[in-house]
C-alpha cells in the first residue's frame, strides 16, 4: 500500500499532522490506515484523527473515520473540519463512499455526521463477537454514509 502526501491537510484554524501511518493486517481485519494529530493555529494539538482504507465487516460497524476532541478544544467543529479534510484523501485513493460511526447517545457526532451530509443508513447491533462489543461492552452504533 502506498501512502500519499498529506500536506495539504489544512483549513482555516485547523492542520492536520500526520502521526504515523499503518499497513494493516489482513488476517484479522485491520486496514491500512493513517493517523493525525488536529493542531491549531499555535501547533497545539487540539484531538486526534484516523482514515481506514478499504472496506469489510469491521469498517462497516467501526467506520472509516475516527475522530476524538480534547475537551478544552470541543464545540468548534474541529472533527467537522478534520472530517472534510480526511473526505479528500479518501477520493485520492478512489473509494467511491466512507462510513463514519457513532454511539447512538453521542449527539454531537451524531450533529457532526448530519452536518457533513451524511446518510443514517441503520443503528445496527454490534455482531456479539465484534470488539467494540467484546472488549468495550458497546452494543450499537448508528452508521451513516458519506458518497465522495
Amino acid at each position: 500500500m502506498d501512502f500519499l502526501d498529506t500536506s495539504f491537510m489544512k483549513t482555516k484554524g485547523l492542520r492536520l499532522a500526520l502521526h504515523h501511518t499503518t499497513q494493516g493486517d489482513p488476517e484479522k481485519g485491520f486496514v491500512p490506515a493513517y493517523y493525525f494529530e488536529m493542531r491549531g493555529p499555535g501547533d497545539e494539538t487540539m484531538g486526534y484523527c484516523d482514515l481506514r482504507l478499504g472496506y469489510n465487516e469491521k469498517l462497516y460497524y467501526g467506520g472509516h473515520i475516527g475522530y476524538r476532541v480534547k475537551e478544552p478544544f470541543r464545540g468548534h467543529h474541529y472533527a467537522e473540519k478534520a472530517c472534510r479534510l480526511l473526505f479528500q484523501l479518501a477520493k485520492k485513493h478512489d473509494m467511491p463512499y466512507l462510513i463514519i460511526t457513532c454511539n447512538p447517545d453521542n449527539l454531537p457526532s451524531r450533529r457532526t455526521c448530519e452536518r457533513l451530509g451524511g446518510e443514517l443508513i441503520e443503528i445496527a447491533e454490534l455482531p456479539e463477537d465484534n470488539d467494540m462489543r467484546v472488549e468495550d461492552g458497546e452494543t450499537c452504533k448508528c452508521i451513516f454514509r458519506f458518497p465522495l
